[in-house]
C-alpha cells in the first residue's frame, strides 16, 4: 500500500529500469542524524528527506524525549517550518512539520505547531518562552532549492550537543515501523492536544527585541533609508513588523524577492553569505530609492549580510566578523551608557567561535568585561550562554563569522531579525554623527587594534586526501611532529581539536572539547597571525580562516594586509599543497 504516490512512483520508476546504481543512491545508507539535526536533499529512499523518514526521525526523537522528560506530557514541544517544497516527490517543509506534530500528538505530547511560515529563530524563543521540553524546525536555511532539514532544540532553548545525536540517533533506528496513524495528519486539526503559538509569539518576540531598542526618537526621526531582502525566503514580514517594533520607517523591500518561493528564481544559491551575486537586486533597488545600507536575511531568517554605499558609489558588503565587530562595540556601548542593568563589568560576557574575529577579545581586555570562545557552530554558543545565563552573568552577545548573530538573549541561537534591526538603528545613530558603518568600523580599529581576516576553502571528494592531508602536518618533519614554519613565517604555537593537544597548554591538552570525527588545527605565527583548517561538517570542504591581529596604534593597514595576503598564500602552497591533492579551489 503506497502512502506517498509520488515516491512511489520515483521508486516503482527506479524498480522498472533495474538501475542497482541508482537505487543505491536512495536506499544504500539512511540520513545521519547528528547534532544539526538532519539535512538532505528532499526524494525517496531513506538517504532522502520524505514523508516515511520525517516518521521515522520523530518517532525516535520522541522516544528519547519520555525517556529523558518525566513530565512531557505535561509540557509538549513546539515546531515550526519555512516555506520549502519539492513538487517531484510531494515533500515540503509544512508537510513534514505536520507529520512531526501527528507523531507526537499520537502519544499524548501536547505540540505547539505554528500555523504559518516563521524565521527559525522563533523556535527557540518559544521553548525558553513556554518553558517546553524541545523544538523541531523544519528549514535547511540557505541550502539549494532540493533540499530540507530538520533541526533541533533542547529545553535550554539551544540546538543540542553530544551526546544527544547520538541518543536520538539510536533511538530511530530503534523505532524504523511507522506506528498506526502515523500518515494520517488530519486528526491533530481536531486533538486538543495541538496549540498554535503564531499570534503570541508575534506579539511577545517583538515586545523583548525591544528592551535592545535604545533610541527610538532618533528612529523615530532618521532620514536614513534601507533596504531589504529577504532572498525569497521567511524574513519579510517579521524584519517589516521589528523595524515598527523599534519606530523605524519601514524598509523597501526587494519586490522580486520578498514573497516566500522554494524556486528561489532570481539567485544561483539562496545564500547571502556568497556575497554580491545575492544582492544584485538589491543594489539595483537601493540605486533607485536613494538608499545607503542594505539588510539581506538568508531564507529561513537566522543570518544577516550587510552591505553600504561608501563615498566613491562603490558598495561594502561587510564580512561577518566586520558586522560581529560592529555589533558588539555597538551592543557593549549601549550596555554601558542606557543599560538598567545593574550587574557588575565582571559579571558581563561575549561569545564567539574559534574560527571567528578575535576582535571582540581585544574590546573586552581594554574595557574590563568578559570574552570567551567556544567550538564551531551556534550550538556551543547557545549552550555556553545558557550555563552562563543560569550563573546569573549576562550574555550580552555572542557572534560566528558565517554572518550569525545572537544580539537577544530571548533566543539562544543566531537570529538574523533582531540582528537586522538593531544594525538599522546602530545606523542611524551613527548618521546622526555623521558617521557611516565603515567609518565607524574604521574607529573601533583604531581603538581595539586592527584584525583583518581572510577566510576560503577548497573543495575535495576524497575523504581519504583529506585524511591525508591532515596526517601530513602531523607528522610534518618526522613521525608526530607539526611543522616548525609555513614558508617565511614561524609558527609558535599549535592547537589540534581532532588529537586534543595544545601547544600553549603546561600540560599539551586543549581546553576546548575535541573530536576524532572532524579534523581541526589552529597554527599560530609569531607575526600576529592566527590561522585555522577545518574540515565541513556539511560539505566537501576543507576550509581555512586566518587572521592578523594588531596592537592598537598600529595604523598602516595596506602593510597588515599585504601581511596575511602573504601568509594565506603560504598556508595554501605549503600546508594545503592544491597541486599535489588535486584540490580545487573556491570559484569567486
Amino acid at each position: 500500500y503506497q502512502q506517498n504516490p509520488k515516491t512511489y512512483t520515483i521508486v516503482k520508476q527506479l524498480l522498472a529500469e533495474g538501475d542497482a546504481g541508482e537505487l543505491q543512491k536512495y536506499f544504500g545508507s539512511r540520513m545521519e542524524f547528528g547534532t544539526a539535526g538532519l539535512r538532505a536533499a528532499m526524494g525517496a529512499g531513506i538517504s532522502h528527506m520524505n514523508d516515511l523518514t520525517i516518521i521515522q526521525t520523530t518517532q525516535g526523537f520522541c522516544r528519547y524525549l519520555e525517556k529523558n522528560f518525566s513530565d512531557l506530557k505535561k509540557r509538549g514541544v513546539v515546531i515550526g517550518f519555512d516555506a520549502r517544497a519539492h513538487l517531484s516527490s510531494g515533500g515540503s517543509s509544512k508537510r513534514f512539520a505536520r507529520l512531526a506534530a501527528n507523531t507526537f500528538i499520537s502519544q499524548g505530547v501536547p505540540v505547539y505547531l505554528f500555523s504559518d511560515i516563521i524565521p527559525t529563530p522563533f523556535v527557540p524563543y518559544t521553548v525558553t518562552h513556554l518553558k517546553l521540553c524541545a523544538g523541531i524546525m523544519v528549514t535547511a536555511s540557505h541550502n539549494p532549492k532540493q533540499d530540507n532539514g530538520y533541526k533541533v532544540y533542547w529545553e535550554n532553548g539551544a540546538q543540542i550537543i553530544s551526546p544527544h545525536d547520538k541518543g536520538i540517533s539510536q533511538a530511530i533506528e530503534e523505532n524504523q515501523e511507522p506506528w498506526p496513524q502515523a500518515w494520517d495528519d488530519k486528526v491533530i486539526d481536531s486533538s486538543l492536544l495541538l496549540h498554535d503559538p503564531y499570534a503570541m509569539v508575534n506579539k511577545e518576540y517583538f515586545k523583548d527585541i525591544q528592551k535592545q531598542c535604545f533610541y527610538r526618537n532618533i528612529n523615530k526621526e532618521t532620514n536614513l533609508k534601507f533596504v531589504h531582502t529577504s532572498v525569497h525566503g521567511v524574513g519579510h514580514k517579521f524584519v517589516q513588523l521589528a523595524f515598527k517594533a523599534f519606530d523605524l520607517s519601514p524598509p523597501f523591500a526587494v519586490p522580486e524577492q520578498k514573497d516566500p518561493d522554494p524556486d528561489f528564481p532570481t539567485v544561483k544559491y539562496p545564500n547571502p553569505e556568497e556575497g554580491k551575486g545575492v544582492l544584485t537586486l538589491s543594489f539595483a533597488l537601493a540605486e533607485k530609492d536613494g538608499a545607503r545600507i542594505i539588510l539581506a536575511n538568508d531564507p529561513d531568517a537566522d543570518r544577516l549580510a550587510v552591505a553600504e554605499k561608501q563615498e566613491s558609489g562603490e558598495w561594502k558588503v561587510f564580512s561577518g566578523n566586520e558586522l560581529g565587530a560592529l555589533l558588539g562595540w555597538w551592543i557593549f556601548t549601549c550596555w554601558k551608557n542606557n543599560s538598567r542593568d545593574t550587574r557588575a563589568i565582571k559579571d558581563i560576557y561575549m561569545l564567539s567561535s574559534t574560527v571567528s574575529s578575535k576582535i571582540l577579545r581585544a574590546i573586552a581586555l581594554k574595557e574590563g568585561f568578559h570574552f570567551e570562545e567556544t567550538l564551531t557552530g551556534f550550538k556551543w554558543m547557545g549552550n555556553r550562554a545558557k550555563q552562563l545565563m543560569d550563573q546569573g552573568k549576562a550574555v550580552l552577545f555572542a557572534f560566528e563569522e558565517a554572518i550569525g548573530y545572537m544580539c537577544c538573549p530571548a533566543v539562544l541561537d543566531k537570529d538574523g531579525v533582531s540582528a537586522a534591526v538593531i544594525t538599522a538603528e546602530m545606523a542611524s545613530f551613527l548618521a546622526t554623527r555623521n558617521l557611516s558603518l565603515s567609518q565607524q568600523l574604521k574607529a573601533v580599529y583604531d581603538e581595539y587594534g586592527f584584525h583583518i581576516t581572510k577566510a576560503s576553502y577548497f573543495i575535495c571528494h576524497d575523504p581519504k586526501v583529506i585524511q591525508q592531508l591532515f596526517d601530513n602536518l602531523r607528522n610534518f618533519d618526522g613521525k608526530n611532529t607539526y611543522p616548525k614554519s609555513c614558508g617565511r613565517f614561524k609558527v609558535s604555537g599549535i592547537r589540534d581539536l581532532t588529537t586534543g593537544y595544545d601547544s600553549s597548554q603546561p600540560d599539551q591538552k586543549a581546553i576546548l572539547p575535541t573530536s576524532k570525527s572532524s579534523q581541526m588545527i589552529t597554527f599560530t605565527f609569531a607575526n600576529g597571525g592566527v590561522a585555522t583548517m577545518r574540515t565541513s561538517g556539511t560539505e566537501p570542504k576543507i576550509k581555512y580562516y586566518s587572521e592578523l591581529c594588531a596592537p592598537p596604534g598600529n595604523s598602516d593597514v595596506e602593510q597588515l594586509k599585504k601581511e596575511l595576503d602573504e601568509l594565506v598564500n603560504a598556508l595554501e602552497k605549503h600546508f594545503f599543497q592544491p597541486e599535489k591533492n588535486k584540490l580545487q579551489r573556491k570559484t569567486e
